[in-house]
């Protein structure tokens, strides 16, 4: 028996793991968030590039030390039978 949120994705296993995603990312915990994103992600901030797990928790390290206060909304922007990607909007 295979996960059911493992690959391959149809739309309502992507908007589960996007909202997943999203909870965790509201937690402000830049370890936990870190592990919900395979080890090779690879993001894209305005001008900031970041690659890879331990880019990601220095990157929000960083950010989060800066901003406070606020609530990241993720939607689904498009998938695919093993990628999702998605569209990040502030509050």
């Amino acid at each position: 028996m295979t996960c059911p949120l493992l690959p391959p994705f149809d739309a309502d296993i992507a908007a589960i793991k996007t909202r997943l995603a999203e909870n965790v990312w509201n937690s402000c915990d830049p370890e936990t968030v870190a592990l919900v994103y395979t080890p090779d992600s690879q993001w894209r901030n305005r001008d900031t590039f970041v690659q890879g797990r331990e880019e990601i928790v220095d990157f929000l390290t960083r950010k989060w030390a800066r901003e406070h206060e606020y609530r990241l909304i993720k939607e689904v922007w498009v998938f695919l039978e093993n990628r999702i990607a998605v569209r990040f909007a502030y509050e």
